[in-house]
C-alpha cells in the first residue's frame, strides 16, 4: 500500500501486562506546509496487554490554509481483558486530503471504544476494522462529522464478529451544510460460530441545505442464527415540531436551531471519558454550529 511504501513516521505505544494509565497518550499531528503541497504517512502501532487500561489521543491540526496529503494507519491489538479507549480529533485546513484507517484486533473480554469528532478537510476519508478473535470482547465506535462548503467526509467500517458471546455497538452521526457531501458505509459482519453475538448500528444525519448530500449504506451480513442485530440511518432536517415548541417558550428562531443542533451532536460528545477532551470537542463543535446557522 502508499502507507508501507511511504511511511516516514508514527508512534510506537506498548502498555505492558495489568498497567492501567491514568493519564492518555496524546499524538498530535500539527501540518504548517508553508505553501508548499507535502505529503505525510505516519503509521502508528498500539499494544495493550493483559488487563492493562488506557486511553489514545490523535489530534490531527493545520495552522494555516495549505494543500497536504495524510495518510495514517493505526494498528491496535487489545489483549485479554484489557480496555482501550480510542479519540480522534479532526480539525485541518479546507484545502486538506486526509485519509485514515484504524485496525483493531481484540482478544477474550477485551474492550475497546473509539470516539471520532470531525470538522473535515476537503477530502476525508476514515476506514475502521475491528475484529473479535476470542469470546467476551465489546467494541463501541462513535462517530460526529460537521461539513460545509464543498468538504466530503467518507466514513466506513467493518466489524467482525467472528467468535460467538461479543457485543458491537456503531453509532455515526453527521451534520451538512451548503453543498457538502458525506458518505457512511458500514457492515457488521456475524460469522456462522459467532452465536450469542449482539450489534447495533446506527446513522443519523441533518441537512441543513437544499444542495447538502448524505450516502448512507448500513449493512448486516449474517450467517449464525442465534444473535441480535439491528441496523438503521436517518436523514432530514432540523425537527419542526421541536424548532416550534421552543419557539412558543420564546426562543428566537436562530436560537432555538442551536439548541437542537447542539443536544443532536451532544450524544456523541457526552460519551468522550477524558474531561479535557470533551471540553474541547464541546468547544469547537458549538463554534462551527454557532458560526454555521448564523451564516444561514
Amino acid at each position: 500500500s502508499l502507507s508501507t511504501a511511504f511511511t516516514n513516521d508514527g508512534a510506537f505505544i506498548k502498555v505492558d501486562d495489568n498497567i492501567i494509565s491514568e493519564k492518555p497518550f496524546y499524538i498530535l499531528y500539527l501540518t504548517n506546509a508553508q505553501n508548499n503541497s507535502i505529503q505525510t504517512q505516519p503509521r502508528n502501532l498500539i499494544l495493550g496487554g493483559k488487563n492493562s487500561q488506557f486511553t489514545i489521543i490523535e489530534h490531527f491540526v493545520s495552522i494555516d490554509d495549505s494543500t497536504y496529503f495524510t495518510n495514517t494507519i493505526t494498528e491496535v491489538l487489545a489483549e485479554e481483558n484489557s480496555v482501550i479507549d480510542h479519540i480522534k480529533i479532526q480539525e485541518e485546513s479546507r484545502n486538506a486530503f486526509h485519509f485514515a484507517r484504524m485496525d483493531v484486533e481484540q482478544e477474550r473480554n477485551s474492550n475497546f471504544t473509539s470516539h471520532l469528532i470531525s470538522l473535515g478537510g476537503k477530502i476525508s476519508r476514515n476506514e475502521m476494522n475491528a475484529k473479535f478473535n476470542n469470546e467476551g470482547g465489546e467494541s463501541m465506535l462513535n462517530g460526529l462529522f460537521l461539513i460545509e462548503d464543498d468538504q466530503l467526509f467518507d466514513v466506513h467500517s467493518k466489524i467482525d464478529h467472528a467468535k460467538p458471546h461479543c457485543n458491537s455497538h456503531e453509532h455515526y452521526k453527521g451534520i451538512l451544510d451548503d453543498a457538502s457531501r458525506g458518505v457512511f458505509n458500514g457492515k457488521i459482519m456475524v460469522r456462522k460460530d459467532a452465536q450469542k453475538t449482539n450489534a447495533f448500528q446506527q446513522n443519523n444525519n441533518i441537512l441543513l441545505s437544499k444542495e447538502a448530500l448524505i450516502n448512507t449504506k448500513p449493512q448486516l451480513e449474517i450467517f449464525a442464527d442465534d444473535v441480535k442485530c439491528s441496523h438503521g440511518a436517518t436523514i432530514g432536517q432540523l425537527d419542526k415540531e421541536a424548532k416550534f415548541y421552543l419557539k412558543s417558550r420564546g426562543i428566537g428562531e436562530e436560537a432555538a436551531n442551536i439548541i437542537l443542533l447542539h443536544a443532536f451532536a451532544s450524544d456523541v460528545i457526552n460519551l468522550i471519558k477524558v474531561d479535557a477532551v470533551k471540553n474541547y470537542a464541546e468547544e469547537i463543535i458549538t463554534k462551527r454550529i454557532n458560526e454555521r446557522i448564523k451564516e444561514n
